[in-house]
């Protein structure tokens, strides 16, 4: 019997396909899925600048025989590592968008993150202070990045540690936070050629030093206030007031340090700079004229007449001046009245201003810009203060409070708290017949020894704390501490002894 050739040639193709064992469909020898699990990993990871972050990822795979596995660690799509645990040192500041890519031979599997290398130095309390030999010295508390961890000044030395060549002149007395930058204001010592006054320019996030101001040129600057708003405007200058009540102008955008030739007079160790790059208000006092002067925008001066926009010269024919002013021996203290951003949304920004009057001190509460116009009068403004002009704010013999005394103020409770020693006085600045001698002691800073002496207050935004900056000099080393307490009740909330020498201000750095 004859085979048909094409049945034989069917046979055979018919073999050959049922010998082969088909290693990706069959039900017996399914794909090899591959599973990370989200458990071993975060979707966002936070590290400081030059920490180290390891990343052990757990995968599974579907398949009794597993596969062999590649790994692929990409930051900002490009590829960094290719090992199974991901080891990445945090060199540069910023945030990396990440992913990791897990393949084997039958598939791939995905899982994505954000990576942000922190600054050590992001946000959280600040304090500038000085040893006994007047150095100056940052000390910071980093706000916690996760939940749980404990707050805590765990640099107390970082100026010199991210400076560790420079030299920094002697005798700290401010220091400041303005776009993206921290200025530091340093005295130096009298009769030495080497440690003269001097302005540094700190990066605000890694406190390296990128510009130094000096004034050899003028001899008798020893810089106290410096007066620049928060939002500065990169190619103005702004004030900067010395101890010997004048006015010199710094600039943002080198390192040349003048005479102010729009604040010439002499004026009274006070005052501050509130609002941004766009919107800023300079205020200080005039203690030739005993009136308020304001820069506003760079503008100005402005005296605190009736009229807008007064010139000194016709401060002797102006109403509210002859009135108010004129009958005014000196200023005791001008005090910022801090607003929470939803308060600075519906009025506006204003101060308190303590003066000896003919018999007693009296207080003003004023807007930082000081006029208003007047309704129906084009052209013709008003000064803004309430209505209520001066009050008596305390008897004539009262001398706690000076240019130099402590001081905070807040909307929220309308109070303010100034130091005498190592006490926290509370006072109701707006409240009707309120007088300094009423004020309230609210807590008491330091040990039972009352040796403390407080130097400085910064406030959350939120109103809710309020940190004290104090030393005991009778203790040597590290003798400054910062406490933190309930703004309404006074309660102490926090504790944070011998973590800084004597400070000289606090300040909240913002991130």
């Amino acid at each position: 019997m004859k085979i048909n050739k094409y049945f034989l040639l069917a046979l055979a193709v018919f073999a050959f396909v049922s010998c082969f064992e088909d290693e990706s469909t069959d039900a017996t020898n399914p794909i090899a899925e591959i599973t990370i699990d989200v458990n071993s990993m975060k979707k966002v990871y936070n590290i400081d600048q030059n920490d180290s972050l390891i990343i052990k990822p757990i995968v599974i795979q579907s398949k009794e025989k597993e596969l062999p596995l590649s790994y692929a660690w990409e930051l900002n799509q490009e590829i960094v590592s290719e090992e199974k645990e991901f080891r990445y040192k945090g060199e540069i500041l910023g945030t990396y968008n990440g992913r990791l890519i897990v393949s084997n031979e039958d598939g791939k599997a995905f899982y994505t993150f954000t990576l942000n290398v922190n600054s050590p130095y992001e946000y959280g309390i600040l304090v500038l202070s000085k040893d006994a030999e007047e150095r100056p010295h940052i000390a910071f508390m980093q706000e916690p990045m996760t939940e749980g961890e404990e707050r805590k000044f765990y640099d107390e030395n970082c100026l010199e540690k991210n400076n560790e060549e420079q030299f920094f002149a002697s005798n700290p007395s401010d220091i400041i936070q303005t776009t993206g930058t921290l200025i530091v204001a340093c005295q130096g010592k009298d009769g030495d050629a080497e440690d003269g006054a001097a302005i540094y320019f700190l990066n605000e996030k890694t406190f390296v030093m990128e510009n130094l101001v000096e004034s050899k040129e003028y001899p008798t600057f020893k810089p106290t206030k410096l007066l620049t708003p928060q939002g500065s405007y990169e190619g103005s200058a702004y004030p900067v007031l010395s101890d010997d009540g004048k006015m010199y102008s710094l600039p943002t955008y080198n390192a040349v340090l003048q005479p102010s030739h729009k604040l010439t007079s002499t004026y009274a160790q006070t005052g501050f700079a509130v609002g941004d790059a766009v919107y800023n208000d300079i205020i200080v006092w005039d203690k030739e004229v005993n009136g308020l002067v304001c820069l506003y925008n760079g503008y100005g001066p402005y005296y605190c007449g009736y009229k807008y926009l007064l010139q000194r010269d016709s401060l002797s024919t102006d109403e509210y001046y002859t009135k108010n002013f004129s009958k005014l021996k000196g200023l005791r203290t001008l005090v910022y009245i801090n607003k929470t951003k939803e308060q600075l949304s519906k009025s506006r920004q204003e101060l308190i201003a303590i003066v000896d009057g003919a018999n007693m001190k009296q207080k003003i509460v004023i807007s930082t810009f000081f006029w208003r116009q007047i309704e129906g009068k084009i052209g013709e403004y008003e000064v803004l203060d309430h209505g209520k002009g001066f009050q008596k704010a305390a008897s004539k013999s009262y001398s706690v409070i000076n240019e130099k005394t402590p001081c905070i103020a807040n909307a929220t409770y309308e109070t303010m708290f100034f130091a005498v020693g190592n006490k926290v006085m509370k006072w109701y600045y707006f409240k009707d017949n309120s007088t300094l001698e009423q004020a309230e002691e609210l807590l008491k800073v330091g040990s039972d020894n009352d040796n403390a002496v407080i130097t400085s207050f910064t406030i959350s935004e939120d109103h809710k704390k309020t940190y004290v900056a104090f030393y005991d000099p009778t203790q040597e080393g590290k003798n400054g501490s910062v406490w933190v307490f309930d703004t309404y009740s006074g309660t102490v909330l926090e504790e944070y002894n011998n973590v800084c020498y004597q400070p000289v201000k606090v300040i909240y750095k913002k991130k």
